[in-house]
């Protein structure tokens, strides 16, 4: 199983998810993307993600998980490989021809995001701990600060190619406790495009790090279920 992180582009963000899926008998394999170098948007990164997969077992279906802003690769990386199940977690799921810098827009973002902050008692104007980090444990926390990468603008101007979803299942995860993606949010606009609910789990936007297990044997009932169907 493929997973794509999302800004920052660090494979890190699925570490505990990956270890996880490992034991429970996946190839589970996160990849890291060039999220630094402004000269480099969408293809480059599913360049690394291509790349990955043809590390693993080239020619093979695989699974792929794509996370927040790595939604945007997700569909450059199905016309280049086979796949066999798209799984969306608190992502930015675009349409056809969407850029990401458009996204935020398209979708009402900041007024969901300043709903949801009047409702439920937290800041509306943008703080990284009350958005990112309010319910990651502190012992991650410590450990992200080796692993933070600045985010350039490189692929938020890049339209997202594609045509229309893969003919393999897609699914969705979002997070109960997401406040930069809130949950009704999320619920909307993964009807709108996929015509689906979204599976919600415990945690917020970065629920790979506060919420591993759950994330990890959500992304398995999925994947279970995909081989049942």
């Amino acid at each position: 199983m493929a997973l794509i992180p999302g800004a920052g582009g660090r494979g890190w963000i699925w570490h505990l998810v990956e270890a996880d899926l490992r034991r429970r008998g996946y190839d589970a394999f996160a990849v890291d993307l060039p999220a630094a170098d402004e000269g480099k948007g969408l293809p480059a990164y599913a360049d690394a993600v291509v790349a990955a997969i043809g590390d693993r077992d080239p020619g093979s279906p695989v699974a792929v998980a794509a996370y927040s802003l790595g939604a945007f690769t997700a569909p450059l990386v199905w016309q280049r490989v086979p796949v066999r199940q798209v799984i969306f977690v608190n992502a930015m799921i675009p349409r056809p021809g969407e850029t990401p810098g458009a996204w935020w827009d398209n979708v009402g973002w900041e007024q969901a995001r300043r709903a949801a902050a009047r409702r439920d008692g937290y800041p509306a104007d943008f703080d990284l701990d009350a958005y990112f980090l309010h319910d990651v444990p502190d012992g991650i926390r410590r450990q992200m600060l080796g692993h933070d990468v600045p985010q350039s603008g490189g692929p938020f101007g890049d339209r997202c190619a594609f045509d229309g979803w893969p003919g393999v299942p897609v699914s969705a995860i979002a997070g109960r406790d997401d406040r930069f993606f809130p949950l009704d949010l999320q619920q909307r606009v993964t009807r709108e495009r996929l015509g689906i609910d979204p599976e919600v789990v415990p945690g917020g936007h970065l629920a790979a790090l506060s919420r591993p297990a759950e994330l990890a044997a959500a992304l398995d009932r999925y994947l279970r279920a995909a081989v049942a169907g």
